[in-house]
Formats: structure tokens, sequence, C-alpha cells
């Protein structure tokens, strides 16, 4: 059971999530990130680390999270090395247990990078596609973002309608695409969904999205369709930052990805929108 952290600093004014939410400065976002375990001492466990790095290594897809990897990382210590250098995990090969840690001055780094990306999506006009793995956590801070470039005069990608995959549908929630089933929003590493809506999109005669801005299969999926992409991943989801090391990703922001009431993003994702000049 994870300990419930203080409330981030900010209000929400006009009761949409994240809204009235004041920017944080940077060393103010680097308390808040620690504070509740956004980054810093996070709350997945060394051993779940090592064995989503080992089952990457060993070729199950399903930790590919859409990418493909070939053989480039079969050694589960090259990618621990890519982990500690583009997320903050341990490098020691010996710790097998315990603690593990997203460094905090990582991700602020790479939210500068993310800020970058939507900047060029706004200052261009992109069509701009927002998907999340991770209903329960991150529908929020991706719908802030969506709100934010439309402002900013970008097409926010709308999936065709009937867009299935994994035996459930593709909807969209303030301009998030999510996967529901059962009448209840999917948590799901697949990239069947985001495949499925490049795939309706192109036979509907509609171009591919300028960027897209996800999480899980989602972005790895994108990424390795050609389209730009800005990822947000965990710790245990190494794919997405090998993916970024080759290339193939424009930027992976690393945090911890469901922590444990979704407000404590705001803070992050008003300072997003700040360095992008969206605010």
């Amino acid at each position: 059971m994870r300990q419930q952290p203080p409330p981030p600093p900010g209000t929400c004014a006009t009761g949409f999530p994240g809204d009235g939410t004041r920017p944080p400065e940077r060393d103010a976002l680097l308390r808040h990130l620690v504070g509740t375990r956004i980054a810093g001492d996070v709350a997945t466990a060394r051993e779940n680390n090592l064995a989503h790095y080992r089952s990457l290594a060993n070729g199950d897809r399903h930790y590919w999270l859409g990418l493909e990897l070939g053989d480039r990382w079969s050694d589960e210590q090259d990618v621990l090395a890519v982990l500690a250098e583009r997320c903050g995990v341990d490098d020691d090969p010996d710790h097998r247990t315990g603690q593990d840690t997203i460094d905090p001055l990582l991700t602020a780094a790479a939210l500068g990078r993310a800020a970058a990306e939507l900047r060029r999506a706004a200052d261009g006009g992109l069509r701009v596609l927002f998907a999340t793995g991770h209903p329960g956590s991150l529908l929020d801070l991706h719908g802030s973002l969506a709100r934010a470039v439309h402002a900013a005069g970008c097409e926010v990608v709308r999936v065709p309608f009937g867009t299935v995959a994994d035996e459930a549908v593709v909807v969209q929630f303030g301009g998030v695409a999510v996967l529901e089933r059962g009448a209840s929003l999917w948590h799901t590493h697949s990239p069947a969904p985001m495949a499925a809506v490049l795939d309706a999109l192109a036979e509907a005669g509609e171009p591919a999205p300028g960027l897209v801005v996800a999480d899980h299969g989602w972005a790895g999926c994108a990424a390795q369709r050609g389209v730009p992409t800005v990822g947000f991943a965990d710790c245990n989801d190494p794919a997405l930052f090998l993916g970024e090391a080759e290339g193939t990703l424009a930027v992976t922001v690393p945090l911890d990805d469901h922590v444990a009431d979704p407000r404590q993003y705001e803070p992050l994702t008003a300072y997003l929108l700040e360095a992008a000049g969206l605010v």
C-alpha cells in the first residue's frame, strides 16, 4: 500500500483537471516529484524492474511495447545501463531487491525536451494524437496537453468511429484515445490499439499525425511507424527508453505512471505547458 503524500501545490480554480494550477519553478517541481514519488524513491520495486529488463532482453514482445528491437538488446545489463542513464535507476547490477529510483533531474530535463516537441507542433499547426494505456492515472495529464495544443491552433486527431483492437473499442475522452471494454477503461501495454488507429486513419484518407503524445504500446507503436512521438514511461517499462536511445522516439519522460492520485501530476503538467509556451 502506497502512503498518501500531501496534495500538490496550486488550486483547481475552474473545476477542470489542472486548470488554475500554478506552474512551479524548477526547484519546486523537483521537490514535488520526490514528495509524491513520481520520481525519487518510487514504488516500483527493484526486482520488478530487473524482471522486466530480463524479459525484454529474452525477446518477450509484451515488453517491447510495439518497438522492433531485434537482437540489439539481448543482454539485460545493456538494458540496465540505458535505464540508469535515461531514467535514473540504480546502475549496480548486484542491487537485486528493494528500493529503486527515478532521477527527478532526468524527469525535469525530459519535460524540457517534450516541451520543445509541443512547441514545434504548435508552431507548425500539426495534427496531434494523444493516447494513454494508463487511463486511471494519466488521462487528465494527456487531456490537459490536448486542450492546450488545440487552443494553440493544432488539430487534435479524432479516432474514426468503430476502431477496435484487442476485443475492445478505441474511444476518446477530452481528445485522448483509450481502450474501452465492458464499460470500463482498460490499462493496456498493447501496441494493437495504436496500430488500429493509424490504420483506420489511413483507410479514411486522413494523414498520419504530425506528433503523438502517449505511453506504453500506444507510444511504441506510433514511434515504430515513424511518427514523431513523446512517450511517458515508468522505470519498469524499459522499451521506450531504448527507443529514445536509438532515436526512434523523440522523447521519453521518466516517471512513476500510477501514483496515489492523478491530481499529483498537475504541477508536472503545468510546468510542461509553461515550458512549451502554451499557458
